[in-house]
């Protein structure tokens, strides 16, 4: 995500970059300059009531690993600032052991051994330790949720009944690891979506009628830029396909059960020409046509920060309507990806609750 921390080096995940030389001084300086108080304030005034802190489980348990630990540090750090600001808190175990999904975000990249049984049993000790701590009543004002893993592949060397089970074994240890009875225990749905977690909600929210009630949650994350059947959209079909996540969304918000959208971005892959005709694409020569992917945010022009916005308020419309929140991936980040570029420009409303436009989707 800030590839000028990994210049100088053949790394491509942390676990080859934690083995370079300097790799200590250069962890320390990214850590704190990329996220500081200044920048929570920043969010308030956006009108940002909560966050999504990833965190590695390295944090807290390097043994056998080249990670280089002190992140932890950092977390404790933009908790404090978020109490300070009212803000809510879910701290998310990023990288688990074992790479849950083989992708550099687990810390990783390559083999996924998550699922064997020693790192499955290393996962639940690291997240008894985390929900000890975060789930203490020193911390009852701000940290709401701890999330078990993120985006775990149901495919490949993972099975989903296997991470469903997983789930469901560790929930009720996290559940009497925390003072704070009221903090909730998220699991990423696996890609699988809410609804194939509505047998695990039946017997872990007993009262899951109330969602209020409701001790799990699920975290989904919806993007549409990693298919090919996506990047044949012009915006007009990437709106309609937002409109239809509250489809997939509504299962859960029947049954009570909590969902949390922990991903989602304004990133898509179009074009536009200089006489507004949106088309899919990377690229593209016709004089004043701009991609989205391939053209600065700094640069874009009018048309393309409206196609962008309706694509953002269509999804948070969607998001309102079915969950019970969500977090844009991510603060910092080049086009699409960055919430405070966004706002910058106009593509994200400021503040959030804020609209251009009238609700594009029709919802239930």
């Amino acid at each position: 995500m800030v590839p000028e921390v990994f210049e100088g080096t053949e790394a491509s995940d942390q676990w080859q970059f934690d083995q370079t030389p300097g790799a200590t001084q250069a962890l320390d300086e990214h850590w704190s300059t990329y996220f500081t108080e200044d920048d929570v304030r920043l969010l308030v005034s956006h009108g940002i009531n909560a966050i999504r802190i990833p965190i590695g489980y390295w944090a807290y348990n390097n043994s056998g690993t080249p990670y280089i630990q002190g992140a932890d540090v950092y977390l404790e750090q933009a908790i404090s600032w978020s109490r300070t600001a009212g803000i809510k808190v879910i701290v998310d175990l990023h990288g688990a052991p074992g790479s849950q999904n083989g992708f550099d975000n687990s810390g990783q990249q390559g083999a996924v051994e998550w699922q064997h049984l020693s790192n499955l049993v290393r996962t639940s000790v690291i997240l008894q330790e985390i929900a000890t701590k975060y789930g203490s009543l020193d911390y009852a004002d701000v940290v709401v949720g701890v999330e078990m893993v993120n985006e775990p592949i149901s495919w490949g060397a993972n099975q989903f009944n296997i991470t469903k089970q997983w789930a469901t074994d560790i929930f009720p240890a996290l559940k009497d690891a925390a003072e704070n009875k009221d903090l909730q225990i998220i699991a990423q749905d696996a890609f699988m979506g809410s609804r194939n977690w509505l047998d695990v909600s039946a017997i872990l929210n007993p009262n899951f009628s109330s969602v209020g009630t409701a001790g799990f949650a699920v975290d989904s994350h919806y993007y549409q830029v990693f298919v090919e059947e996506d990047n044949q959209l012009t915006q007009e079909g990437h709106i309609l396909k937002a409109c239809g996540w509250g489809n997939d969304l509504l299962p859960a918000r029947i049954d009570g059960l909590p969902v949390y959208v922990g991903e989602w971005s304004s990133a898509t892959n179009i074009c536009i020409h200089a006489n507004g005709t949106v088309i899919p694409g990377f690229t593209c020569d016709a004089v004043g046509c701009q991609c989205q992917s391939s053209t600065p945010i700094e640069q874009w022009n009018e048309l393309m920060v409206e196609q962008v916005r309706k694509y953002v308020e269509a999804q948070m419309d969607v998001w309102e309507q079915y969950t019970s929140g969500y977090f844009f991936w991510s603060y910092k980040g080049p086009g699409g990806w960055g919430f405070l570029s966004g706002t910058e420009k106009g593509t994200i409303p400021s503040p959030v609750t804020s609209r251009l436009y009238r609700p594009q989707c029709v919802l239930r």
